[in-house]
């Protein structure tokens, strides 16, 4: 008895990690691994990293920052760098699929993480986009 317990205790648990198949597949488990820095710690910046990835999903050379908030401190930018690079130390290697992984290996990600808040669209309608009413 106690190894048929054991047996079906340790089936689902043992399960691989979801395998990811899609480009927006990898965005999107980039973006669960992020932990932005705390507000006492750095103001809200965005950030966009470029990085590569090998066809087993694990990361390709160094990651890069191409864009940070022009307002972000100097402090602003290290806190963001750093949670960057966790972000991506916690995600990879990234479960791609064998397709997945022959696609992108050797191209580069651009990823954005958005920390900013920003107004909301206006909903005011312009009278050039209105249909002319005779």
């Amino acid at each position: 008895a106690p190894l048929v317990a054991w047996l079906a205790l340790s089936g689902p648990a043992a399960a691989e990690p979801e395998q990811l198949n899609t480009i927006r597949d990898v965005v999107l488990a980039i973006h669960r691994c992020w932990r932005p820095p705390p507000p006492d710690k750095a103001g809200p910046v965005d950030i966009t990293v470029i990085v590569s990835f090998n066809r087993e999903g694990a990361i390709l050379g160094h990651p890069r920052i191409s864009y940070e908030s022009e307002e972000a401190t100097d402090n602003d930018r290290i806190a963001y760098r750093v949670a960057v690079m966790e972000a991506l130390q916690r995600c990879t290697p990234m479960p791609f699929t064998e397709s997945l992984g022959g696609a992108v290996a050797g191209r580069p990600f651009a990823i954005p993480f958005r920390n900013k808040k920003y107004p909301p669209r206006s909903q005011e309608k312009r009278a050039w986009l209105l249909p002319k009413i005779l």
